[in-house]
């Protein structure tokens, strides 16, 4: 007796358990959930005891809820308050799941010595609403000896049910939990079913000689402990009519999607939502789309998750940045690859080792603000950043690079892309890397200065006059080709420039030509000879057929070296040229002069003999080549290169035959 006494004891600390404690853990989880954001109409309840209640449900106020299908009843008589679907108690409402959690009564029939001592069949119906029985998570259950538990909807369009047998030396079922099949049967419920009548049979001698009952319900099994039920005690003792776990399935509208999303009655919220047909029957559901989270029946309901606080979950190797509904991930400078998944090549520290071979610098903060004057003294500003001008405490002067922007990411992206073309460059005719800083927030490169500014301020600014030579403008011209093509053919891989102009030109004081700021330009892969990337340069020097397609090869380079061999030749600036006080295509207008031989009368250099004017006009044509809208039909950078040598070598040559004629006439 007292051994059974104490077995009761411990099933009905079970059932406090899965009753109780079980709803509560559910309500844990669905708080952590959603606790970034508010899941009910404005101004509306939230929580029933340890229920949340996510709209489209509200509670009592019929504003609340989307409709009243989906008002709920906080009974707060109860400790802690219970809520309640008509008569039918709630645990939980999942948005994410489009599940409700409830607890249904379960059917039963008891039995003593004189025979059946009370009976009570489950009648429940969710006809003409949106809520069904969920066949994917509920099994129908029966519980106890030797019973016959049968379930068929309203209209009679379906009929099962199970037997509930005990061996005969058994009058239990197994007190582990579980359904083995003894004492206990299960099976599945069909899909689309919204009402459900339970009836109970026993198959036995109906006389016991102490109360015995039979059970029959729906359940989920993965919530409900079947030895939570004691066989031997009269449900109506007490009022411990078992409801166990439900799970329901509900849709907020029962209107295809694609008819929903034109009325006012949508019920998806505005941001980052999909619409979902149900798994279980007509209508719709609403979700969250990847990348946002919270209640998608809410207007602003589904918020941007930030990827990048929980690296755990969205792993990146580089450098992180959230995106609306998604995220981005940089690899680490000089590298490349997916940083999602993994970056490959050489690492930053091996870089910066085989910069400091080549006797780069690595540069402090300090250093750097002590030579610019905190940045004092600015040279220029570019779509990359701004470029200051320092003197070092050994008298070297510097050019350091600041880039600029509003995002972090973005200026390491800059960083990184710059010093892996930089690394791979060395040539006398493009501007050199001194060192780096890796001290500051946003790395800073540092250059060497080039002292006698820009071809663009010679051409346009201070109108040069030194411009006006045809020997100084043809070694100009060949020493920016030669260095393009070194990009081209010598660098490994490739590099494009991608905004070659007379501004990205620096010239010393011996008027010697340095290619600069290769903060657009790109690496073209191996075995292809273009790129198709988002088109990016300076209007006026841009290739046409790149700007159409976005298809970026070395001919693009060729066509901008066209442009500026134009500008070179005319001391016009292409991108604001005017012609009898109108705004011109200085392109057309050269071609069309070449064209009508009437080229010297629009030039800005002065030819001083018969070869320097057949060298300005054999540089015309092949500038024209070079500015050909087809690219194909461009002339490499290469074949540019060696017609300016050939030109060079020529006018060297003369030079040194007038010089030697000199002599002897002296």
């Amino acid at each position: 007796m007292m051994m059974e006494k104490k077995t009761r004891t411990i099933q009905h600390i079970t059932w406090f358990l899965w009753f109780v404690v079980v709803p509560f853990v559910w309500a844990c989880i669905a708080t952590a959930s959603f606790a970034a954001s508010s899941v009910a109409n404005p101004g509306c309840l939230e929580t029933c005891g340890d229920v949340i209640v996510p709209y489209p449900f509200g509670i009592e106020d019929p504003k609340c809820a989307k409709n009243e299908s989906f008002q709920l009843v906080c009974n707060r008589s109860t400790n802690p308050p219970e809520l309640y679907m008509r008569d039918i108690l709630v645990y939980n409402i999942s948005v994410e799941n489009s599940t409700v959690t409830t607890g249904i009564y379960a059917a039963f029939s008891c039995y003593n010595e004189a025979g059946l001592t009370r009976q009570f069949n489950q009648n429940i119906t969710f006809s003409n609403g949106p809520l069904t029985f969920s066949n994917s998570q509920n099994k129908f259950t029966s519980l106890g000896c030797d019973n016959l538990a049968f379930m068929d909807d309203a209209n009679g369009s379906f009929g099962g049910g199970c037997f509930s047998l005990c061996g005969y030396n058994e009058n239990d079922p197994p007190d582990d939990g579980s359904c083995s099949g003894v004492g206990c049967c299960q099976t599945p419920i069909p899909e689309h079913l919204k009402t459900l009548n339970i009836t109970l049979t026993s198959l036995s001698n109906n006389s016991k000689s102490n109360i015995s009952c039979i059970y029959a319900f729906l359940t989920d099994p993965t919530l409900f402990n079947m030895s939570a039920i004691d066989l031997h005690i009269d449900p109506s003792i007490d009022d411990r009519y078992p409801s166990p776990p439900v799970v329901l399935d509900w849709v907020v509208g029962m209107e295809k999607c694609e008819a929903s999303e034109g009325p006012s009655g949508y019920a998806c919220g505005d941001t980052g939502t999909s619409c979902l047909y149900s798994d279980n029957g007509r209508g719709y559901r609403c979700s969250c789309q990847e990348g946002y989270m919270g209640n998608p029946y809410l207007r602003q309901g589904c918020q941007d998750i930030n990827e990048c606080e929980d690296p755990s979950t969205y792993p990146c190797e580089g450098t992180c940045k959230n995106t609306p509904g998604n995220y981005t991930c940089i690899c680490p400078l000089v590298m490349r690859g997916d940083g999602k998944v993994a970056c490959h090549g050489v690492r930053l520290i091996t870089i910066v080792t085989v910069l400091q071979n080549q006797r780069v610098r690595i540069f402090k903060e300090e250093e750097l603000i002590k030579a610019t004057n905190n940045y004092g003294h600015l040279l220029g500003q570019g779509g990359f950043g701004s470029v200051y001008k320092g003197v070092l405490a050994d008298d070297t002067h510097i050019a350091v690079k600041k880039p600029r922007g509003l995002d972090k990411t973005d200026l390491n992206q800059q960083f990184q892309h710059e010093i892996c073309i930089i690394s791979q460059v060395n040539h006398k005719n493009v501007v050199k890397l001194l060192g780096l800083c890796l001290h500051t927030e946003i790395p800073l490169l540092v250059y060497e200065f080039i002292s006698n500014g820009t071809l663009f301020e010679h051409i346009h600014k201070t109108k040069s006059s030194f411009l006006k030579s045809w020997k100084i403008c043809l070694r100009i011209a060949e020493e920016i080709a030669f260095a393009l093509n070194y990009l081209h053919s010598s660098a490994d891989p490739p590099i494009i420039h991608r905004d070659v102009k007379s501004s990205n030109i620096l010239l010393d004081d011996h008027h010697t030509a340095k290619v600069s700021d290769f903060g657009a330009s790109v690496l073209i892969p191996l075995g292809q000879s273009g790129l198709g990337i988002t088109v990016q340069g300076t209007l006026g020097y841009l290739d046409p057929e790149y700007l159409t397609t976005g298809n970026l090869t070395a001919k693009s380079d060729v066509y901008s070296l066209g442009v500026l061999l134009v500008e070179l030749l005319t001391g016009q600036n292409p991108c604001t040229f005017t012609r009898l006080g109108a705004r011109s295509n200085l392109i057309q207008y050269f071609i069309s002069s070449l064209q009508d031989n009437n080229l010297l009368q629009i030039l800005n250099v002065e030819a001083i003999d018969r070869i320097e004017r057949e060298q300005i006009l054999e540089v015309a044509k092949l500038t024209m080549n070079c500015l050909n809208s087809c690219g194909e039909k461009r002339p490499p950078m290469m074949e540019v290169a060696e017609v300016l040598a050939k030109l060079m070598k020529v006018s060297r040559e003369s030079l040194l035959v007038q010089h030697n004629s000199e002599d002897t006439d002296n």
